[in-house]
């Protein structure tokens, strides 16, 4: 959209630049101008990123410009983006680098800004499934159980692929103790029924593993295996 600036605005704020007061006297002036190209080019040169305001723009380009250059959370982004961005699937094409990293870093957390955002944009649902796939993964935060659910419901179909990201992403219990575990699965016990059955046998199946190979006596072990049993979906 760099096209669209106006050679004029670009003088007017190059000689604003050397003001100790530059970013205010920015936005008092263009933040609310009658013409859309300068308020188009102060959302793409604010220089601490765009102002809330610019993302709830009334002109669909400004909105778009703000939110890519916003450093602002997804969440914030997405209830201030004007509604023809999210509608229109050619406007939407403007954002899609941006989105794209949103959620990558939606996924990489516990997921429950990611339900959140969804619900605001539900048309985003297919970016959230790649990234989850394919994205890279910059920490070990696991996804809230509850919350994994709710995204897994929002799927409507799923292959083997996108079953293993979504197990990647669930909590590793490798390297707990017997009472690290059972706290865990007691956790999971307690909140059942707001769990999927995938996740709830994903758990089983690695609690009996982690059984297999830990050295604990027999009645310890029957203990851990009542707790198996009761993940069970009814």
């Amino acid at each position: 959209m760099e096209e669209l600036f106006n050679l004029t605005y670009k003088e007017e704020v190059e000689a604003l630049k050397d003001e100790e007061a530059f970013e205010a006297l920015g936005d008092a002036r263009y933040i609310g101008h009658e013409d859309m190209e300068a308020r188009l080019y102060w959302a793409f040169c604010r220089p601490s990123g765009s102002h809330p305001e610019q993302i709830a723009d009334a002109h669909p380009l400004v909105s778009i410009m703000a939110f890519n250059h916003s450093r602002l959370p997804a969440l914030k982004r997405f209830k201030l983006l004007h509604p023809d961005v999210i509608a229109n699937q050619a406007l939407r094409k403007k954002i899609r680098n941006r989105t794209r990293m949103l959620f990558r870093d939606l996924v990489d957390n516990d997921f429950v800004e990611l339900n959140l955002v969804l619900g605001l944009v539900p048309v985003m649902l297919d970016v959230a499934i790649d990234q989850l796939i394919h994205g890279r993964k910059w920490n070990d935060i696991p996804a809230n159980d509850i919350e994994a659910s709710k995204f897994l419901a929002r799927v409507e179909c799923y292959d083997e692929t996108f079953i293993e990201a979504l197990q990647a992403k669930l909590q590793d219990f490798e390297e707990f103790d017997v009472g690290e575990l059972k706290a865990f699965l007691n956790q999971i016990i307690g909140q059942k029924e707001q769990i999927d059955s995938l996740i709830l046998e994903h758990y089983q199946i690695k609690a009996k593993e982690w059984l297999e190979e830990s050295g604990l006596h027999i009645l310890q072990k029957k203990g851990i295996k009542s707790l198996i049993k009761k993940l069970e979906h009814v």
